[in-house]
């Protein structure tokens, strides 16, 4: 119990409950029809994925003086569990305010929603993920943080517009939805690189 901080209970309790909210917001956004039998798991969703948050960072905590990058692995995903729904919370206002899911609009929407995310992204993983010690955000260390969050721009958006825009809707599913998978996709893809990227080069100690 040592390993386990405050500070991790309290930072993964305030991203799991953002995370419950946002992922209401979509599933309510997107309007996907969800088996009845997951009504109340939604119900209770603010209340399962802060417990379930916690469970995750204390398995995590058994990392913590052997292997320390195995832990920063468990909160990355977890800071990176809330950047996403950011990025996607943001994407679906986007489409629903301007009955768009498709295009060159698609696309601008999916770099406003990244960088959305990217901002939280930084501020989490700067203090939380791999606790750098300096409070201030340095000249250098924010121009290295966009270096890689650019490069990881260029992957999320691409491979998304690719699915969208490229391959288009497929399997009979509605636009809308098709659109938040080549999202996911895209996550998917730049997750890895971030991950290195800031570990190694950002917020390196």
């Amino acid at each position: 119990m040592k390993n386990f901080k405050k500070s991790d209970i309290i930072a993964s309790l305030i991203i799991a409950e953002a995370d419950a909210l946002l992922l209401l917001f979509i599933l309510k956004t997107i309007e996907v029809e969800l088996p009845s039998i997951l009504d109340p798991f939604l119900r209770f969703l603010p209340l399962i994925l802060p417990f379930l948050a916690l469970v995750y960072i204390f398995v995590g905590s058994f990392f913590k003086q052997k292997l320390s990058a195995i832990f920063q692995l468990f909160k990355f995903t977890l800071t990176g569990s809330l950047n996403t729904f950011i990025d996607f919370a943001v994407l679906n206002f986007l489409m629903n305010a301007f009955l768009i899911t498709s295009g060159w609009y698609f696309s601008f929407f999916k770099i406003i929603s990244f960088s959305c995310a990217a901002v939280n992204s930084y501020f989490w993983n700067k203090f939380w993920t791999f606790k750098k010690k300096e409070t201030k955000v340095g000249t250098k260390e924010f121009s290295q943080f966009y270096l890689i969050t650019g490069i990881s721009l260029l992957l999320n958006v691409g491979v998304a517009s690719l699915v969208v825009n490229v391959i288009g809707t497929q399997f009979g599913v509605s636009e809308t939805l098709w659109a938040n998978i080549g999202a996911f996709i895209g996550v998917l893809c730049a997750f890895i690189w971030n991950f290195l990227g800031y570990k190694f080069i950002v917020f390196k100690k």
